[in-house]
């Protein structure tokens, strides 16, 4: 009998919601949640053993300590595999999944699988290091996704033949293995067989497929600076003290804009990063090195920028989705636009 563990986070893991999100790590011996599927469709020569239950902040705010504690608990534990998730669309819970899947394959050795949809972070950031399977976009996919988990683990686990990652379901990883065909076609008949049916339109399979890329055009230079409205935006998560839009630390699908239009710089104490990316503490006793209002006002007062504008602009980018984040990008924009803004300051961390 084979065994298997599987990572929830603290809603999946039914401990609850956002509320407890700061939810330490724990394992539990047996089936929680996902895990009486996941047992079901392994099948009778797989058994789950274990489920582990991480709050998505906890991991991502003290994601060492998490780890470790995690590998904690398997040391001395007989496992064959080990699954995260699904994840679908959530952004912390796919860094988790992806973070842990990676500590526990490079310290046991077994397999990793994991789901993910592929609007979450996470996929970018780990598709390379392990087998992270197409997902849905929310839990209304869970038998489904968690199946494709289970049947590709049982193939893994019992030496079947694997295929293709497009075939089997699962993001490419980067990895070209040589195949021999049966019948052989050799590369030059391949070739052209692929370029015969791109001129007459047919569909073809190219075998080395290319990354598609969004490409934004170079905005115009801006002429004269010393008339320039400028605006500043950042993904550096400074938010007044008490964080009045919720703006999340990780995985952000909210933004917020703040008023300094009477102010020479942002002071620390009044202003702080919720930022889960990075250390926080030179950015919370100074919040212009995210946010350089200090070095603006100098310049605006030199009259080599015209005026600044009256909010900046703010969310985190750690964990955020490339489409959340050109969602929000967007928004800000039509802001600053419906205020005269002539041009922006990105910064980051």
């Amino acid at each position: 009998m084979k065994k298997a563990i599987l990572y929830l986070n603290q809603f999946f893991g039914q401990v609850g919601g956002e509320e407890v999100a700061d939810h330490a790590p724990e394992i539990r011996e047996g089936l929680v949640g996902p895990a009486m599927a996941l047992d079901k469709a392994l099948g009778n020569d797989v058994q789950v053993t274990h489920t582990i239950i991480c709050g998505d902040n906890f991991m991502g705010s003290r994601q060492e300590e998490a780890v470790d504690t995690i590998l904690g608990f398997l040391n001395g534990l007989e496992f064959d595999i080990f699954f995260a998730g699904p994840a679908f669309r959530a952004g912390r819970y796919g860094a988790a999944c992806g973070h842990i899947c990676k500590a526990v394959k490079e310290k046991f050795g077994v397999p990793v699988v994991t789901s993910m949809n592929d609007e979450n972070p996470g996929v970018q950031m780990f598709r390379s290091e392990m087998y992270i399977f197409e997902g849905g976009k929310s839990a209304a996919a869970m038998r489904k996704d968690v199946g494709k988990m289970a049947k590709f683990g049982v193939k893994l686990l019992f030496g079947e033949e694997l295929l293709s990652a497009s075939e089997e379901g699962y993001y490419g990883r980067g990895i070209r293995h040589q195949k021999w065909l049966n019948p052989e076609v050799p590369a030059v008949d391949r070739v052209i067989d692929m370029l015969l049916k791109k001129v007459r339109g047919e569909e073809f399979i190219s075998e080395l497929p290319m990354p598609e890329l969004d490409l934004v055009p170079i905005a115009p230079a801006i002429k004269d600076l010393s008339k320039a409205k400028i605006a500043i935006a950042t993904t550096g998560g400074i938010v007044p003290l008490d964080n009045p839009d919720r703006i999340q630390s990780a995985s952000a699908t909210r933004w917020g804009k703040y008023e300094v239009s009477k102010l020479d710089s942002l002071s620390g104490g009044v202003y702080k990063t919720i930022h889960a990316g990075f250390d926080p503490a030179a950015a919370d006793a100074n919040p212009n090195v995210i946010v350089p209002l200090d070095a603006l006002r100098a310049y605006e007062k030199e009259g080599r920028i015209g005026s600044i504008h009256d909010y900046f602009y703010t969310t985190v980018g750690t964990g955020t989705t490339q489409a959340e984040a050109a969602r929000m990008g967007i928004e800000m924009v039509e802001d600053m636009k419906a205020a005269g803004v002539d041009a922006v300051i990105l910064t980051s961390t």
